[in-house]
């Protein structure tokens, strides 16, 4: 997966298709964010003592290597290294190969941080140790993410983590703050396997073992281990957290040998980091770059709730393909209904229904915030309520829009378009157009600048020479609940007048949900 930061590491749409009936759609919420606590698998926390399975010769050929590895660490060859390349060569083969499979999306970008931090290229398999390369992993003490960052650390590290959301699963955030940290430990104790030991036990747990057993290297310290005090001696975890690395390097080395399927690391589908406004909807940003719930929490698995932090603007990864698309949707104050918060302290006799009244908060998006689907509350029991924002910033933001559409104009508004029309010659929607123009209604003048997303001027030349061939045609538009002839003319850029002539209503004609009405359209 590649990722082009413009503003972390370094520098670096899809269209909808026109449809002759408009769908409708629907709001609602799909199922919960996926379990925030996911334990961590038995085999990055196995000891395999005692294991039997005989290597072949080619495995035991490639134990025996000394060398070779992208960077330079000796290799000290003991008995707990061959037992983790046995265990993860046989018992736990499965699990290697899932493992090799989860870290395939986020490998060549991790390489690509430690080379410009000046990394050994061999410590992007640190996270296979750490986590078996799961994002959403958290360990019994309490850390998280595929580095294992412990809350306090990641703190340190510029890594938010609340309610709303925990950047130690963000994958780029968490991998630059990983690789500082490295540096850091590699900074003090000058030695690779004692920065290994120590991102595993804390660099005061090293520093104060090797001043106890007076050594200066992992395996000295190791073998003195036993002449610790209590407090002082590494854990077992610890001990073996080293040999169980310098295993899985050799067995990644050597993944063809071996009968692995071996790693590519071209660069998976692109994604653009994007700073979005507090309270976003995620689920309706979604939505709209046409991904479900699951695929858009797969390229964003810090975000804890299907609502963005209200205090903070947080970052969104979006896929290069639809980032247009989605950014327009940013730009509509609409997207953001959720900004800011406060919590409310359930009283006897509240429901939800009652808050959300009270709130003007649909109950669904209430259950949502607060992570429930039980109807049941508890007095004293305390609610997260989303506040909405004024009309006075959703008319300033859709100003502020509607000045840079126009700077950045490339289609002129000529006689006869609508916003319909000019949707269906760029393979784009209506919502699309409003939103990256500021527009609140479908209203066009003659002489007006718009702003085509994802349009190269020489497909605005074809494009408007295309304009004059659009025939008039046939929408038959399925009614959905909250419209009326108004708000339908306007989304159409025709008259209340037509579509009572085209669909035979008088003056008091009413339409209804799932009705289906004619409209000609450009």
């Amino acid at each position: 997966m590649t990722v082009c930061i413009a503003g972390f590491a370094a520098g670096c749409t899809a269209n909808k298709s026109p449809q002759a009936t408009l769908p409708v759609q629907e709001v609602f919420f799909e199922s919960q964010v996926p379990e925030d606590a996911e334990e961590l698998e038995p085999e990055i926390i196995a000891t395999p003592e005692g294991v039997e399975d005989h290597l072949s010769q080619t495995e035991q050929a490639v134990l025996n290597q000394r060398f070779g590895l992208l960077f330079d660490l000796e290799q000290h060859e003991s008995k707990d290294v061959e037992l983790f390349f046995t265990f993860y060569t046989h018992k736990a083969r499965k699990t290697m190969v899932r493992w090799l499979k989860r870290s395939q999306p986020y490998l060549p970008y991790v390489r690509r941080v430690f080379t410009q931090y000046g990394l050994p290229q061999d410590l992007v398999l640190l996270p296979f140790v750490e986590s078996g390369y799961n994002v959403s992993a958290y360990s019994w003490a309490g850390a998280g993410g595929m580095w294992q960052f412990m809350r306090g650390t990641g703190r340190i590290y510029g890594l938010q983590s609340d309610w709303w959301i925990d950047e130690r699963r963000d994958p780029y955030k968490a991998t630059d703050a990983a690789a500082r940290h490295l540096k850091h430990l590699y900074e003090k104790f000058g030695d690779w396997y004692l920065v290994l030991a120590a991102y595993n036990a804390g660099e005061g747990k090293i520093s104060r073992a090797l001043k106890q057993a007076k050594c200066d290297t992992f395996f000295e310290l190791t073998e003195r281990n036993r002449k610790l005090s209590r407090r002082t001696r590494l854990k077992k975890e610890t001990k073996q957290y080293v040999p169980k690395f310098i295993a899985i390097s050799k067995i990644f080395q050597n993944l063809d040998s071996l009968g692995f399927e071996p790693v590519s690391w071209e660069m998976e589908e692109e994604v653009v980091p994007v700073k979005i406004p507090g309270g976003t909807d995620l689920l309706a940003l979604a939505r709209e770059g046409g991904m479900s719930w699951k695929e858009f929490h797969a390229h964003n698995p810090a975000f804890r709730r299907q609502v963005s932090p209200p205090h903070i603007k947080a970052t969104a990864y979006l896929p290069m393909k639809k980032a247009d698309t989605m950014m327009a949707y940013l730009a509509d104050p609409g997207s953001r209904p959720y900004a800011g918060y406060s919590r409310y302290r359930v009283r006897s006799g509240d429901s939800w229904w009652r808050i959300s009244r009270r709130y003007g908060v649909p109950i669904a998006v209430l259950k949502n915030v607060n992570n429930t689907r039980s109807n049941r509350l508890k007095p004293g029991q305390y609610v997260m309520v989303p506040a909405k924002g004024s009309k006075k910033s959703v008319t300033a933001s859709s100003s502020k829009t509607r000045a840079i559409a126009v700077k950045r104009g490339n289609y002129v508004v000529r006689s006869g378009d609508t916003l319909w029309s000019i949707s269906q010659v760029f393979g784009t929607t209506v919502n699309t157009l409003k939103r990256s123009n500021g527009l609140r209604s479908s209203r066009l003048k003659i002489g007006q600048k718009l702003y085509i997303p994802n349009s190269s001027n020489a497909a605005t030349k074809q494009a408007v020479k295309n304009a004059g061939k659009v025939k008039t045609q046939l929408v038959k538009y399925k009614v959905r609940r909250g419209d009326n002839l108004t708000s339908i003319s306007q989304k159409f850029g025709v008259k209340v007048s037509d579509l009572r002539r085209w669909n035979s209503l008088n003056s008091r004609g009413t339409i209804y949900a799932g009705q289906r009405l004619k409209v000609y359209v450009q």
